[in-house]
């Protein structure tokens, strides 16, 4: 096996693509948690996006949503923080002071997503434009307070949740060992991901609940003929949605670092829509898309800690010498790539984005 692996490895050109298989097979339990703490703000955004366009509702307004949250949270742990100073607890590290920050970040979302769902239920403005305002007064709004408010308080935080560390006799388990490792070793929110990916998808398609959405979003007047209230339903999806979409913003600022950085979504808002395309407006499809766009970020990040060598330092002297900034961009390339070969193939829902009006019933 050893003289395969070496003859393959020795083809010009192509024994590159085999070594990078090699590498990716032997990195892969290691960058697993990282590969799932990328995809965490991701798939929470996915999710958001998820419940939005199954009740008929485009937000492309996730990324403002996820940076309105992220800043709330921060802000709103370290006011706590100094009201309530306390010490971590043994299990995540978690203080008042944080659990204050994700439930503001949660709260603040949903008034969004309130405002979006006023926007595009009630108004019936046009859904993109109401989603680019809130992204466009997101990226300003915070801007602005993050030097108005944290800047002038250096040192404001509420510090992060701690990361579970699981038990060696879990980790070491052949085949599954490295599984339960990605989703063991990770904080709270990251933790709950796969949580919330599972029980929305069983809602979503196994629930009274779910049927109804799904008929919304699918014809919202046929839905209003069996007695669905669709204006309701279409509020309570998108402001529950929103939910998520907190919940992604306190991740970015409680979890994964302890600091409020101005833009610091990063496009992540749109990667989630993306990832909701890919994965056919389903839960786990959109979680298994967040997943797979990390995925070539947590190589980046495995090449500068620990690059190719022995057999495969071929392959390492030519992913060594590609800058950094590459590997950072791979996951928005990889984005566009997929969207480009999926768009036309993945069937949205029919009445997605357009605005119901309600029929006289006089």
């Amino acid at each position: 096996m050893e003289q395969l692996f070496q003859t393959l490895y020795g083809i010009p050109l192509l024994g590159l693509v085999f070594q990078l298989g090699g590498y990716l097979v032997d990195r892969l339990p290691s960058i697993a948690p990282i590969v799932l703490g990328l995809a965490a703000p991701i798939a929470l955004g996915a999710l958001c996006g998820v419940m939005n366009e199954r009740s008929g509702v485009v937000n492309i307004g996730i990324e403002g949503i996820m940076l309105i949250a992220a800043f709330v949270a921060f802000v709103a742990g370290a006011f706590a923080a100094d009201a309530f100073p306390a010490e971590g607890s043994d299990v995540f590290g978690v203080t008042p002071a944080l659990l204050i920050g994700v439930a503001a970040a949660v709260i603040s979302a949903m008034l969004v997503s309130l405002l979006h769902a006023w926007l595009s239920i009630s108004i019936r403005a046009d859904q993109i434009i109401s989603g680019t305002i809130i992204n466009i007064a997101a990226l300003g709004l915070t801007g602005y307070l993050n030097r108005l408010i944290i800047s002038a308080n250096p040192r404001a935080g509420a510090g992060t949740f701690k990361s579970f560390n699981p038990p060696d006799a879990l980790v070491d388990l052949p085949i599954i060992g490295w599984v339960l490792n990605m989703f063991l070793d990770q904080g709270p929110i990251a933790m709950i991901v796969i949580v919330l990916v599972i029980v929305l998808q069983i809602m979503l398609f196994r629930s009274r609940w779910g049927l109804r959405t799904r008929a919304v979003g699918e014809h919202p007047k046929a839905a209003d003929t069996v007695g669905i209230d669709v204006i309701a339903l279409r509020y309570r999806n998108v402001i529950i949605g929103g939910a998520f979409a907190g919940l992604a913003g306190a991740y970015l600022t409680l979890e994964a670092t302890s600091s409020f950085q101005n833009g610091m979504t990063s496009g992540r808002g749109f990667i989630a829509l993306a990832a909701v395309i890919f994965g056919r407006w389903t839960p786990i499809g959109s979680f298994g898309a967040a997943l797979m766009f990390t995925a070539a970020e947590a190589l980046g990040v495995a090449i500068r800690f620990r690059p190719p060598d022995g057999d495969l330092a071929a392959l390492g002297d030519v992913m060594t010498a590609i800058p950094n900034q590459v590997y950072g961009a791979l996951p928005y390339i990889i984005t566009i790539i997929i969207l480009a070969g999926v768009v036309g193939r993945s069937i949205p829902p029919a009445a997605v984005g357009q605005p119901y009006y309600k029929e006289s019933r006089a």
